[in-house]
């Protein structure tokens, strides 16, 4: 692999995109049972929903990435905004699994080389690094949403997934004692 600003990218793309999992992976863990299902009211979605939505929105952009439109005609988009009664939460998991597992297939053999080709996205031309960057703000956008539906749902018991309200002094000094001095490395 060369050294090159694609590859650059590249890497800070698939970073950033499992760093954002990641972080919802930690706040759907705090759930408790049911929590999934919750919605704040009528119109809101639930955790479960914006999971679902986002999973769709996966095997729809990323199946066939390079050859097909993203929007496949088998999507039906209104239908992921629907959680049928006998869902659980482990299809939810599951399907949510299975959706970032396609995103990593389609962008980690991904070169430099590829990031100006061009790819369709209901009809528009994008290149691949446009399409990424789509996703890359349509993605933390929900993911802020389970966020903050965590955190509403957990109150009290939310465990930080940064660092904790009225700690900053404190991680800044854990912070600067362990940075490594660089003043006394020799060339």
């Amino acid at each position: 692999m060369t050294d090159s600003i694609g590859t650059h990218y590249l890497a800070d793309a698939i970073s950033s995109l499992r760093a954002y999992k990641k972080l919802a992976d930690k706040a759907i863990a705090q759930l408790k049972d049911g929590e999934i299902f919750r919605t704040l009211d009528e119109e809101g979605n639930s955790v479960a929903v914006i999971m679902k939505h986002m999973a769709g929105n996966m095997f729809s952009r990323w199946t066939d990435f390079l050859t097909t439109d993203g929007e496949k005609p088998n999507r039906n988009r209104d239908m992921e905004f629907v959680i049928e009664p006998q869902t659980t939460e482990r299809d939810v998991v599951d399907y949510w699994e299975s959706g970032w597992q396609i995103v990593f297939e389609a962008i980690e053999p991904l070169t430099a080389e590829d990031l100006l080709k061009k790819v369709s996205i209901r009809g528009e031309e994008h290149t691949v690094m446009q399409a990424i960057n789509r996703q890359l703000m349509h993605y933390p956008n929900h993911i802020g949403q389970i966020i903050f539906l965590a955190k509403h749902f957990r109150s009290s018991e939310w465990n930080t997934l940064s660092i904790p309200r009225n700690k900053s002094l404190d991680f800044n000094r854990t912070w600067q004692d362990q940075k490594p001095d660089r003043s006394r490395q020799t060339s």
